[in-house]
């Protein structure tokens, strides 16, 4: 048989973790990696947190799973929380950032349908932008090697150029739903959005009676020093996907709306097996009473600082290979004069240095939001050792 067992879709490495702790892992080996990836912005708590461990297991003996034919008395409590935390007046659980996605695409066209106005079904999304691996997510993500080979696509989309204000209001027309945007893009490279284009796309559709769709699947929860990345930017969403951070490890998602936005999604319009699911539901409200603790987005604003700073010190001593740092809070990027995958290769098998590429030439830098000075340290110095043995793979 020549496929593999695990169906070949990554390009996976030679770390096999086995085993994690606080912010690091360790391989089957035994070899130690200290982890500034975190699962791509999902350990916001790190690795074994007691919050965590204790609840899954407490949860898991008294009630996993039950339909969602019957009242759920754990998804009631965590989404008021949500609710209460957030703009949003309602929502709706899932088991990942696409399948969040997926109820944002279809809120959003449900809620024209339910004005009158069908044929309002389009959004416009973003170059270089990730929503997702499901077709409605690819189909929303103008990339070709995510899209091809699986087309036909879902219509109902058009493109425009991130941070571009102009271009993106010059497609409104009569099909125009809205704008499905993230204000940090992760997989496209680190790339925050202005403040002139954020509030201006909020205020299009303010005047135009459009809806402004947010995916903080990666930017958001924390992720910035802000509960949620739009704050940075003084507006609010009318609908919002999470997904990563909000259960720390567990598979969870969700969907947060206005109760305005929301009015079309009525019974029989949307469900999931598994989404809101007890034990879900109890791993997220762990994860919450950690993130909503008195001084822990403090925390976080702090390590930020003082990473992007410690980064930014350690950059003219290898100008050679670095550009520039760009992120917000323990959302951090470093730009590459050269292909960034190689470098996170070299990083990982050299040096022990856990870290993510994205777009532009850029390594991600998206420690557990629990890090310390002491991870900063150790961060920047296998950052550091790792550029100053590096050599660029040719012909890049």
């Amino acid at each position: 048989m020549a496929i593999t067992a695990l169906m070949p879709v990554y390009p996976r490495c030679g770390v096999r973790p086995v085993r994690g702790e606080g912010c690091y892992l360790y391989g089957e080996d035994g070899a130690k990696y200290l982890d500034m990836a975190a699962g791509i912005a999902v350990n916001a708590l790190g690795h074994g947190h007691p919050a965590l461990t204790e609840t899954i297991a407490r949860q898991a003996a008294t009630l996993m799973h039950v339909s969602n034919l019957y009242g759920s008395p754990q998804g009631e409590r965590f989404a008021q929380r949500l609710v209460d935390a957030s703009f949003a007046d309602t929502v709706f659980f899932t088991n990942s950032g696409a399948e969040a996605i997926e109820c944002a695409i279809k809120t959003a066209r449900r809620y024209h349908y339910a004005n009158g106005n069908p044929q309002r079904h389009t959004l416009i999304t973003f170059d270089t932008a990730f929503h997702g691996r499901t077709l409605g997510a690819i189909s929303a993500t103008d990339q070709a090697k995510m899209r091809d080979g699986f087309e036909p696509l879902l219509p109902g989309f058009a493109y425009s150029k991130f941070n571009d204000l102009d271009a993106a209001l010059a497609l409104i027309d009569d099909n125009t739903a809205g704008f499905m945007v993230e204000p940090i893009q992760g997989e496209g490279g680190i790339r925050v959005a202005s403040q002139d284009f954020l509030r201006g796309l909020r205020q299009a559709c303010d005047e135009r009676g459009l809806l402004l769709v947010l995916d903080e699947v990666q930017c958001g929860y924390g992720r910035t020093g802000k509960m949620w990345a739009h704050e940075l930017y003084g507006i609010t969403p009318d609908i919002m996907a999470v997904a990563k951070a909000i259960g720390g490890g567990f598979p969870l998602g969700a969907c947060l709306a206005t109760e305005d936005a929301a009015k079309g999604m009525v019974f029989g319009t949307h469900g999931s097996t598994y989404g809101g699911n007890p034990l879900a539901m109890a791993v997220g409200e762990a994860v919450l009473d950690v993130i909503e603790a008195p001084g822990f987005l403090d925390h976080v604003v702090q390590m930020g600082a003082r990473l992007r700073q410690a980064l930014e010190q350690m950059l003219p001593n290898h100008d050679h290979l670095f550009a520039e740092v760009r992120g917000e809070g323990l959302m951090l990027g470093v730009k590459l004069k050269s292909d960034a995958r190689p470098f996170v290769a070299h990083a990982r098998d050299n040096h022990g240095l856990l870290t993510v590429s994205a777009g532009e030439n850029v390594v991600r830098i998206l420690p557990p939001l629990v890090i310390d000075e002491s991870h900063i340290a150790e961060c920047v110095e296998k950052l550091s050792e790792a550029a100053r043995v590096y050599v660029p793979v040719a012909d890049e």
